[in-house]
């Protein structure tokens, strides 16, 4: 009897990896091929620093609505999430941002009204102040497209579509409603993208625009090649013979493509499984993960002021040319922090726009108030990158100061010394996922981190079995297929 259900067990696992990977070898060799293609083009995004860089200085003698007025203007009941002044052209204004969601409101500086429309010819304006313009060109309105399909472009829907005129073929996406860009494209971006990242996350803008249903998809769809990985694994396993060879010598039963196919899952099987697993958790099934950034709880304390109010007139001019200056409270001081365009930043007094140093025993006290039911433990300055705070995905300021506390999720605060903006919070869950995800998914362990090379050799060999897996899969099922009459189920399957 128990043989009996042994055999039946075994049999089912064979016709589960056989027709389920029929099914998704394709969709095996599309991730591994693309994974290696978005290694090193990204999917289009508008940096801090593209962003910056495209800002005109701000022209201070127009100024004439201060910050406080500009917070009653937009109907502000709390300091907001982020207050900042830039240039819109050559008119300075407002971006206030609130907790409660939804776009920033722009409010001119000169006369505090409200900015919601963006003329063409006002688009083409802020289209030159970027470096690489050379003779801005209105392209298209766009509603949603291949590259702005997101929902966290909505606020700033319709985009107007700026061609610059320049040897990259960057094309600016300008919000109607804000006058920002949202996004800079470059041609090779685009077309790269559609052998890297479009396939990889199965990005087409017509399933993509609905985020729940794209979400839904995804994990069903790397929840069944899940299976799949896994039953191909035990398959290998149970048809290998190390010590007990087959007839003639070897410890596989097949020839060909199905050899091809054996061999490499068991080489690379551990692998597949771990990449496939960490792919699906970036989707954070079930909220597993906590969410990224800072709450509002943190936000408010960490800053020692809560009211809508920071200053009511404008003194003096800072000391430094600036392109955008955010209004912030930090520890009960109210301060100015100053980009220019090239992205240097620096920290002044909002009233006399003197230069301010905060002391790193200030920041410290500052980040405790940010945590108030909990006793901080540690405090350091990283000088240099570490497991948890590298460059690599995103742009990572050293040195930087990591303050941990004893709260249940061990929250640490990850805050710049220069500016003492909190730059990054990281908790358990948060940490769980860097070592579940970025290092299954993109190989983010710390000896290859330190050796570039080395970790794309890793990925390039890898990948490479997994694709060898998922080509020869996809042969052995094409044959199958073909045939007229389905033989009984015996050996291995495709993966």
């Amino acid at each position: 009897m128990r043989n009996a259900l042994i055999r039946r067990a075994r049999r089912w696992l064979y016709v589960v990896h056989r027709w389920i990977g029929i099914a998704t070898c394709l969709f095996f060799a599309m991730w591994f091929i693309s994974g290696l293609v978005m290694m090193y083009v990204a999917f289009p995004r508008l940096t801090d620093s593209e962003r910056l860089s495209a800002l005109p200085g701000i022209v201070w003698s127009k100024i004439q609505i201060a910050p406080d007025r500009a917070m009653a203007i937009a109907g502000a009941e709390h300091y907001p999430r982020d207050l900042r002044l830039s240039m819109l052209d050559d008119v300075p204004v407002y971006r206030v941002t609130e907790w409660k969601g939804g776009g920033a409101v722009t409010i001119s500086a000169i006369d505090g009204s409200v900015i919601d429309r963006i003329t063409p010819d006002q688009a083409l304006a802020i289209a030159r102040h970027h470096p690489h313009a050379v003779r801005p060109q209105l392209l298209d309105t766009v509603t949603r497209d291949q590259w702005s399909v997101t929902a966290r472009f909505d606020p700033l829907r319709p985009l107007y579509l700026i061609g610059l005129g320049d040897a990259d073929g960057t094309e600016l996406y300008v919000s109607s409603r804000t006058g920002e860009i949202a996004l800079d494209t470059t041609r090779q971006e685009r077309v790269w993208n559609w052998f890297g990242s479009i396939p990889h996350w199965i990005y087409p803008t017509v399933l993509r625009k609905d985020g729940s249903l794209w979400r839904d998809v995804v994990l069903w769809i790397s929840g069944i090649c899940l299976v799949v990985a896994v039953t191909g694994f035990w398959i290998g396993i149970l048809r290998l013979r190390l010590m007990r060879r087959y007839v003639d010598g070897a410890v596989s039963p097949y020839r060909g493509w199905m050899a091809w196919h054996h061999i490499a899952g068991l080489v690379g099987g551990i692998f597949v499984f771990t990449w496939m697993f960490s792919g699906w958790l970036s989707l954070n099934p079930g909220g597993a993960f906590s969410g990224r950034g800072l709450t509002r709880e943190i936000a408010v304390g960490y800053s020692g002021h809560d009211a809508p109010d920071i200053l009511a007139h404008l003194q003096s001019p800072p000391q430094v040319s600036a392109v955008e200056a955010r209004f912030v409270w930090i520890g009960g001081h109210r301060l100015m922090v100053l980009d220019d365009s090239s992205g240097r930043r620096s920290l002044a007094d909002s009233v006399t726009g003197a230069p301010v140093t905060l002391l790193q025993d200030e920041i410290i006290a500052a980040a405790r108030r940010a945590m108030p039911g909990a006793a901080m433990i540690s405090a350091r300055q990283l000088d240099e990158p570490d497991a948890y705070w590298y460059t690599l995905h995103q742009a990572r300021e050293l040195p930087v100061l990591r303050i941990g506390f004893d709260d249940p999720a061990h929250t640490w605060l990850h805050i710049s010394p220069v500016t003492a903006e909190i730059l990054d919070r990281s908790d358990d869950s948060r940490r769980s996922h860097r070592w579940l995800f970025n290092a299954l998914h993109s190989l983010d362990f710390p000896l290859l981190l330190r050796i570039s090379l080395a970790r794309d050799v890793a990925v390039w060999l890898l990948s490479a079995v997994g694709t060898i897996v998922s080509i020869s899969g996809i042969v052995i099922g094409w044959r199958r297929l073909r045939r007229r009459k389905v033989r009984p189920v015996r050996g291995l399957s495709p993966c």
